[in-house]
């Protein structure tokens, strides 16, 4: 039996519908049956493997302005550009950015307006990684089911197939 007769063959009888009419995913776990295959395969490599180099920026602007690293170190600078400017280099005349700080607030309105859809881009990132594994883990349990099906199946003609089996083993 060649390999579309017989992926059409696991397909009617596994599914109950032709191998054309079948999802993507059932496609795959029946070519991974018929080539004896496995089917797992980790999202986070798949996840990566799709990856740009925007996908990947974001994910990395994510990581450091959402940890408790970042908001402690820029902290750490307000405090300081607000010291500077209101205590230090006003004695001298020097303060770049007296109090009301409007300069400051210039800065953190375009870190908010840019930081924002960044960690936005990484949040649809990681929602599309997790339907990428609710996906593989829809065709490890169908791989299961179906060769649980397969399993049974086989059991089945053998029992069928010996005589005088105590009533213990059958239906």
């Amino acid at each position: 039996m060649n390999g579309e007769a017989h992926l059409s063959d696991l397909a009617l009888r596994l599914l109950g519908r032709p191998f054309p009419d079948l999802d993507p995913e059932e496609s795959r776990v029946l070519e991974a049956i018929a080539g004896r295959a496995p089917t797992s395969r980790d999202a986070a490599d798949v996840g990566d493997a799709q990856a740009g180099l925007g996908d990947r920026l974001a994910d990395r602007v994510a990581a450091v302005g959402g940890s408790w690293g970042f908001i402690i170190i820029f902290t750490l600078v307000l405090f300081a550009w607000m010291l500077l400017n209101s205590e230090v280099l006003e004695r001298w005349g020097l303060a770049f950015d007296p109090y009301p700080f409007i300069f400051l607030n210039l800065v953190l309105s375009t870190l908010a307006a840019v930081q924002a859809p960044i960690i936005m881009m990484s949040q649809n990132r990681a929602a599309a990684k997790d339907r990428l594994a609710a996906s593989l883990d829809y065709e490890i349990n169908l791989r299961a089911e179906l060769e649980i099906m397969r399993l049974h199946h086989k059991i089945d003609a053998l029992m069928e197939k010996v005589e005088g089996l105590p009533p213990l083993f059958k239906d």
